[in-house]
């Protein structure tokens, strides 16, 4: 019996041990772990989110609604109180939160700490103007100039459907945004693009639901898995491609400026996408020849008088005309820099242009359809608007069409490697550090000394497991900072293991008892709670 007892005191022994190997680390493969993982969140977060937006008023850009703090009732048309938050709210403040991503919207304060949200879900980042001091803030009035839409219950689209990125597939497009949902407008929402033609949305463009059953067709054997994700996000019939427009607007918000739909099919727009499925031939053919013979009749140099098409071909600045234009993909949108600082100033000539003829360019457009239709623009649709006093009225309400927009986004978050990083994106060493360089010279220096101790301390602890290649465990560190703040039970313990002998065996020497770390007992403690 005493033997068997024995030999299963051993297995378990043993067992435990083992167990104890797999669940540990060295101290190597634990620091590089964590800078894979702060590498990994630098990635994913690439922004600094130590501060909110709120202080800077009115801005477009990247939203967040909360669906933890303002849960949407179940029923669209019951009454639902919205709220958006920034980039950096979204991670310090409702980090933990299911969010919805509403992407860039224009003129949004971030109602973060407002009255919008639950006073349980403070603002962390901001300062309470009460106390002068760093969060918590709650309950602040809400800016009145915020516009919401049906985006912050996560619905999307005319459709008005919840959006699961799971079962999602496709793509969507954001509206230029002319109006408001209150102005008859969508407030740039985004839309499927069967929808923005008036279809209905099958199972085909939505993607097959992950609760419905396999097709029993077997799929051909030369089919890859690159022409069904093409299939699957294939435009509908009637949709332009993407590459021939830059961004378009949608039929709501064209029949609330209903001014814009004369500059459909001309120069800077494609032809009008009607709601009803898209536009027939016998129309499109109508209205191209009537923009043609506007063009004959209407073309003008930049001194206002009319020129013929000859002219206007021979015509530098007016050369670039919509039959002979490229089509070009939405990649090569994006210029460098340098080349944007060359065009800007044939762009002011442009505009410059346009603004000084007493010509009336949008009288000569024909006339709309009558049908519900969305607007497609190309990418040089700004430098086509008439800018006459009577035109600029309506045009010049709306910035997004005199000039490109600028989304505001968050300073990038440093790699931690100048100690200059955001509060949340650098790691403990750096925040110890950047906390010591806050503190005065005096509790500066003794917590110099209190860590160089420690260092020379936990080096002595190390040593062995370096020079075995021993795993070092939880319950060894555990112990040993036990053994080192001078706790009573651990010291006896320590003791009676050394007077019997007993022990790991791996010939550690540790500083027992209270007398060499008394002195520093109170120092550590304060220099360990400056960088925690």
């Amino acid at each position: 019996m005493e033997n068997g007892h024995s030999t299963g005191g051993d297995n378990h022994k043993a067992r435990t041990d083992s167990q104890s190997s797999q669940n540990s680390q060295t101290a190597l493969e634990f620091i590089d772990s964590q800078l894979q993982l702060e590498a990994d969140a630098r990635e994913a977060l690439p922004y600094a989110f130590d501060h909110c937006t709120q202080p800077l008023g009115p801005l477009r850009q990247n939203l967040f609604s909360c669906l933890t703090c303002n849960p949407p009732p179940k029923s669209p048309s019951d009454p639902y109180t919205p709220a958006g938050v920034c980039y950096s709210c979204s991670i310090a403040c409702h980090g933990e939160h299911e969010l919805v991503e509403l992407f860039n919207k224009r003129n949004f304060t971030c109602d973060c700490g407002t009255t919008r949200l639950p006073a349980t879900s403070p603002c962390t980042l901001r300062i309470d103007p009460a106390t002068g001091v760093k969060g918590p803030v709650h309950s602040q009035p809400a800016a009145p100039e915020n516009t919401y839409n049906h985006n912050f219950r996560n619905r999307f689209c005319g459709c008005g459907e919840l959006y699961d990125p799971h079962t999602e597939k496709g793509t969507m497009f954001q509206c230029l945004g002319l109006a408001n949902e209150n102005e008859g407008g969508c407030g740039e929402d985004w839309w499927h693009p069967e929808c923005i033609l008036g279809n209905t949305r099958d199972t085909s463009a939505k993607g097959k639901s992950r609760d419905e059953p396999e097709s029993k067709q077997e799929p051909d054997a030369s089919t890859s898995e690159d022409n069904i994700d093409t299939n699957l996000e294939q435009l509908p019939q009637g949709f332009p491609q993407e590459d021939d427009f830059e961004t378009f607007i949608c039929y709501k918000c064209v029949d609330a400026n209903p001014w814009i739909k004369r500059y459909a099919g001309s120069i800077g727009f494609l032809q009008p996408v009607v709601k009803t499925g898209g536009m027939t031939e016998a129309e499109t053919n109508g209205r191209d020849q009537s923009l043609k013979a506007t063009s004959a009749k209407e073309s003008t140099n930049e001194n206002g008088h009319h020129i013929s098409n000859a002219e206007a071909k021979a015509t530098p600045d007016q050369s670039e005309s919509e039959s002979a234009a490229p089509t070009r993909s939405l990649s090569s949108l994006k210029r460098p820099a340098e080349d944007e600082e060359e065009d800007h100033s044939s762009t002011q000539h442009k505009k410059t242009k346009l603004e000084n003829v007493s010509h009336c360019y949008y009288e000569t457009l024909p006339r709309p359809l009558s049908q519900a239709f969305s607007l497609f623009l190309k990418e040089d649709f700004r430098d086509h608007f008439c800018r006459c006093p009577k035109c600029y009225s309506d045009v010049g309400k709306y910035r997004q069409l005199l000039e490109e927009e600028e989304s505001y986004e968050p300073p990038i978050s440093e790699d931690g490697d100048d100690g200059e990083g955001s509060v949340g994106t650098r790691s403990l060493l750096d925040r110890g550090e950047a906390a010591l360089n806050n503190v005065d010279r005096v509790r500066a220096i003794e917590g110099v000394m209190v860590y160089n101790h420690l260092k020379d301390k936990v080096k002595s602890f190390l040593q062995p497991f370096a020079e075995s290649g021993q795993a070092v465990g939880a319950d060894d560190i555990k112990a040993y900072f036990e053994k080192l703040r001078g706790d009573e039970q651990a010291i006896k313990a320590a003791a009676t293991a050394g007077s019997s002998g007993t022990g790991d065996g791996d010939n550690r020497r540790e500083q027992s008892g209270r007398g060499n770390c008394r002195n520093y007992q109170w120092d550590k403690s304060r220099f360990v709670n400056l960088i925690v």
